[in-house]
């Protein structure tokens, strides 16, 4: 059995802070290198986790003891940085989103299975425990048939978020409040509902100066049949909550911040105490680094695992891959005017 595993963060900015924190509490990691252009940055946040720090993240991947690498740079340049760590040999674990488009994520997914190394995009809410409480109850039938799903992330960010950064560019974050913030609630409306058969969408710019949308909101269609919709914003003052909605002709469930608030099956059996909100994870509504590094930990130990016994991942490259396709799909609805089919 494969013993400790040595890790290395790329980009040394907010949410490597909720990795290194992670990775403190794993007893089968060990943080040992941190690497970041921005000089000053990549030296203090090592001083911060005693570790070595790195100016090129190329000099990272030259390490022997290195096998692991959490991508924490702005997004565009996730799947070239991954695919960089894969051709070296190294396992990679990636912020999300996995890439800007599908291509990109296929490249990346198609490096990591050339070099045999695992790939796992960060998903960490689908490691809080109501959420897999509900997916069970979706896998077992107890909501009958799925008629309709819904997923809303109603933030705030204010102007100086986007400010003389990568953030609601194009070229860097590949979107606006559909692929940066909104990104979690879509992947898991798509893990509850399945498969989007098609979408059509509008997105606007309406109360930041920058490229990309601040609020988008999409109705789909599922390959099973069932419709939902998905409102996404960065504009929603002071910030309210992300907010699933599953329905089916046997019973409804309701997500809010991570929590059950609601679930009624016509079974009668409710969800216990337990299962309806044990684990409160923040929700980043107003702060994005209001949250714990709980859902990360979590994750990274089945990275952990999934290495040490050599099978695939919980959250596989393919599962980054499908959110960012429906969101690029919602994004060309909205230039075109039309629905499109993934």
């Amino acid at each position: 059995m494969i013993g400790m595993l040595r890790f290395g963060i790329i980009g040394a900015g907010n949410i490597a802070n909720i990795h290194a924190q992670a990775l403190r509490d794993l007893p089968m990691a060990r943080l040992v290198a941190v690497a970041d252009p921005i000089v000053e940055r990549a030296r203090s946040f090592a001083e911060q986790w005693q570790i070595q720090a790195y100016a090129d993240f190329r000099e990272l991947l030259q390490r022997p003891d290195l096998d692991v690498v959490c991508i924490c740079t702005p997004s565009g340049l996730h799947a070239p940085q991954g695919i960089v760590a894969a051709e070296a040999g190294k396992h990679v674990v990636v912020e999300k989103p996995i890439a800007l488009t599908p291509a990109d994520a296929d490249a990346l997914i198609a490096a990591c299975r050339r070099r045999g190394v695992l790939l796992s995009p960060v998903c960490q809410r689908r490691f809080e425990g109501p959420i897999q409480r509900l997916r069970e109850a979706l896998q077992q039938g107890r909501l009958g048939r799925l008629v309709l799903g819904n997923a809303q992330v109603k933030w705030y960010r204010p102007p100086e978020y986007y400010a003389g950064t990568w953030r609601g560019t194009w070229a860097m974050d590949g979107g606006g409040a559909l692929m940066n913030q909104s990104i979690h609630a879509i992947d898991l409306l798509r893990w509850f509902m399945g498969p989007v058969e098609s979408v059509f969408g509008y997105t606007a710019t309406l109360a930041h100066q920058i490229e990309t949308e601040d609020v988008a909101s999409a109705a789909l269609r599922f390959r099973s049949g069932a419709l939902g919709h998905i409102e996404g914003t960065t504009a929603a003052w002071p910030g309210l909550f992300m907010r699933l909605e599953v329905h089916g002709d046997r019973g409804s469930a309701v997500v809010q911040d991570g929590e059950i608030t609601y679930f009624q099956t016509a079974d009668g059996q409710p969800l216990s105490q337990e299962e309806a909100g044990s684990l409160r994870v923040g929700s980043g509504a107003a702060d994005p680094m209001s949250i714990s590094a709980a859902g990360h930990r979590a994750q990274l130990q089945d990275v952990v695992e999934a290495i040490q016994e050599g099978r695939p991942p919980f959250v596989t490259g393919e599962d980054g891959r499908d959110a960012v396709a429906l969101i690029c799909a919602i994004y060309e609805s909205a230039r075109t005017g039309r629905e499109v089919r993934l």
